[in-house]
């Protein structure tokens, strides 16, 4: 029943995409967090963790909860409106179109030969510094960004939906929108969010890879690289990503686009360099950006095709 209520699901959120009225969920899940965090996010590096995974534990348990009472009293009230709270819900947790109209901002930007409005909207969605960037720079950031949540905010939920279905959907939200506020290697939260980060990397764990082979397997390939080459490359360049998921889904756009990322970053002004991932066979181009997009659709058809393949085999079985 729930391949079916995703198919529905992804398909809202690739058509309409969030109601623009609407306050969306998340943001009451991150009210939660900075709640705890103004709270506890104090004392020694022993306590912030405890403190920390307390933090975790009550939003995801408030989240789930919530959710699950939701779909829970939709089902005691009728089967339909069960059904239609199941698919809403499951929409909003994906972010298909509203990372495709991220992206699509800085590509027109760039189509217009606007490097200033470029560099504005692609400061919207990443968190290195874009005022000194040149074009194939600002290709990069938007690429990196969009195959990193292709699996963060599509497919790793979408899994989530299609074995738990909205309760599923969302515990994952809460924990990837805790990763995205306090799970970060820096004095104010480097104990705080060393839970949120940890749990962030488990709960991701599965869902990147399987989205990095569907990428690979199922893309179009701008090279000639057989495919047997591309998955050695594949599993050998994801490792040099500091996340122990993003590089998987990295790496592969890397090396279905022919193209190389990774390099050097600065945040706040600070340098970071970041291992390169792919070979450039090609030079970055905007029309990357395209391709990129295309990436993240094919990935989340083919999770929801391997969804309906198992609950068909399930169905058979049982």
């Amino acid at each position: 029943m729930y391949f079916i209520i995703c198919v529905f699901a992804v398909l809202i959120d690739c058509i309409v995409g969030d109601p623009k009225k609407w306050t969306h969920p998340v943001i009451y899940i991150g009210s939660v967090i900075s709640f705890f965090e103004r709270k506890w996010n104090d004392g020694s590096g022993t306590r912030k963790r405890i403190n920390g995974l307390l933090t975790v534990f009550l939003t995801v348990s408030i989240t789930t909860g919530s959710v699950f009472f939701i779909v829970f009293l939709a089902m005691k009230i009728h089967l339909l409106l069960w059904l239609v709270v199941e698919v809403f819900l499951i929409s909003l947790a994906l972010a298909q179109k509203s990372l495709k109209e991220a992206a699509m901002l800085v590509y027109d930007s760039l189509e217009a030969n606007d490097l200033s409005e470029a560099r504005k909207y692609l400061s919207w969605i990443v968190g290195r510094d874009t005022n000194h960037l040149d074009e194939p720079e600002i290709v990069r950031g938007v690429i990196e960004t969009v195959s990193e949540n292709t699996s963060d905010g599509v497919t790793a939920p979408l899994m989530y939906a299609l074995c738990f279905g909205a309760t599923g959907a969302w515990c994952y939200k809460a924990i990837n929108t805790l990763d995205s506020m306090i799970g970060y290697k820096n004095e104010r939260y480097e104990d705080f969010g060393y839970a949120a980060a940890k749990m962030d990397d488990i709960a991701n764990y599965v869902p990147s890879r399987i989205s990095g082979f569907f990428l690979i397997v199922f893309t179009k390939c701008e090279t000639a690289q057989p495919i047997k080459h591309r998955f050695k490359y594949w599993l050998s360049d994801a490792k040099k990503h500091p996340s122990p998921n993003s590089g998987y889904m990295e790496a592969a756009t890397a090396i279905q686009l022919g193209i190389r990322l990774g390099g050097l970053n600065h945040y706040g002004g600070v340098e970071s360099f970041r291992a390169y991932m792919g070979k450039p066979s090609n030079t970055m181009q905007k029309i990357h950006i395209k391709k990129a997009i295309q990436h993240m659709y094919v990935c989340t058809w083919y999770v929801v095709i391997t969804g309906g393949i198992l609950y068909g085999i399930a169905c058979t079985w049982g």
